[in-house]
């Protein structure tokens, strides 16, 4: 194998380590998320995004000339048929062999690039809905601890004003009660003092009667004691 095939090789077999690592659940998207987002990353975004690039275009070059060759050793190897010599028909099917080989390993080179390029993306957003559900359920549990509160609140409120209510109801009956007893302890008292008044008419009439009657006999008396006066002067 050449120098360059080997290279292409070696790195064929680093992709396969990458996609490992990215597959597997050995470290969570939200870790991954923290390497890809690096001083060091992101200084090198720029640069690293031109070589992916330029590795991309590369492994094509290599994976078309890989085709290239594959065509030209076949069509060789059609081409001699049973006419050709066992020492050219070995090395042509070598160098056959070898076009092969180098074909699936650009290509599979070249898949493992884009698949790699893929899967970060897809752990890159997967960490994003990761952090907005965590960040929408720590709301949702601050939403639901808010009205949880303002429920027990809510409740403490009414149960408080219901007993001030009830309260205020049996306070309210009290003085009704209250203002009965007056009510009929007035109406007695109006009662008492319509019979007094009554009494003291009856009284302040018998008294006039009697004045009356005292100065009428009075007058009699006078009467009577000028006629004995006058019988005595005779």
């Amino acid at each position: 194998m050449s120098l360059q095939w080997g290279l292409i090789a070696g790195f064929l077999y680093a992709e396969i380590v990458v996609v490992l690592l990215l597959v597997l659940p050995v470290i969570s998207p939200t870790k991954w998320q923290k390497f890809f987002r690096s001083r060091f990353l992101q200084s090198l975004t720029n640069k690293v995004s031109i070589c992916f690039f330029i590795l991309i275009a590369i492994l094509i070059l290599f994976f078309l000339d890989a085709i290239r060759e594959m065509q030209k050793y076949t069509s060789l190897s059609q081409h001699l048929g049973d006419h050709a010599h066992l020492d050219a028909e070995m090395q042509g099917n070598m160098k056959l062999f070898r076009a092969q080989r180098n074909y699936f390993i650009s290509g599979f080179a070249l898949f493992l690039s884009l698949v790699i390029r893929r899967l970060v993306v897809l752990i890159s957003s997967q960490a994003m809905l990761l952090a907005s559900n965590e960040a929408a359920m720590r709301q949702a549990q601050s939403a639901t601890t808010t009205a949880r509160s303002l429920l027990s609140q809510k409740t403490t409120g009414e149960s408080a004003q219901n007993d001030s209510n009830e309260a205020y109801d049996k306070v309210a009956c009290e003085l009704k009660n209250q203002l009965k007893e007056l009510q009929l302890k007035n109406q007695e008292l109006e009662n008492q003092i319509i019979v007094e008044q009554k009494d003291k008419k009856a009284v302040k009439s018998q008294a006039e009667s009697l004045a009356k009657e005292y100065e009428r006999l009075c007058d009699e008396h006078a009467k009577c004691s000028l006629s004995s006066g006058d019988k005595k002067s005779d």
